[in-house]
């Protein structure tokens, strides 16, 4: 089984929200990690934000909100990224059989897109 999801985010809307409501907005969307990975650039912050969404994508929730820090955008010294799901995310995905899960993010100009792409062994039991 195989599950796509992309996205494609306005970063001068990820600006605006910060604008207009600070740390209440990060607080909300990004985990401690994030924040500090991406230094602040609204570039960097819409990028991840693309991912939650694609992931969401992915995972099919419904009318089951999940949670924005349970799925978090891991950057590594060598500069590429991974998901680490958490809390119910984690639990759909297990529930969805995906046990794989790859990210690529990309930012130009005003926009910032995430690709995220999902695998099972086992068929889809959803």
């Amino acid at each position: 089984m195989l599950r796509v999801g992309t996205d494609l985010t306005s970063v001068p809307d990820v600006s605006a929200a910060i604008a207009a409501h600070g740390d209440r907005y990060l607080q909300r969307i990004f985990t401690p990690e994030e924040l500090t990975d991406a230094e602040g650039d609204p570039r960097r912050l819409a990028a991840r934000f693309a991912a939650k969404e694609a992931v969401l994508k992915v995972l099919r929730p419904g009318d089951d909100p999940l949670p924005w820090k349970e799925i978090r955008v891991r950057r590594h010294p060598s500069g590429w990224t991974d998901l680490v799901l958490s809390g119910r995310a984690a639990d759909r995905a297990r529930t969805a059989g995906l046990d794989d899960w790859a990210l690529s993010l990309t930012h130009e100009g005003d926009l910032a897109s995430a690709v995220v792409v999902a695998t099972s062994r086992s068929p889809d039991p959803t």
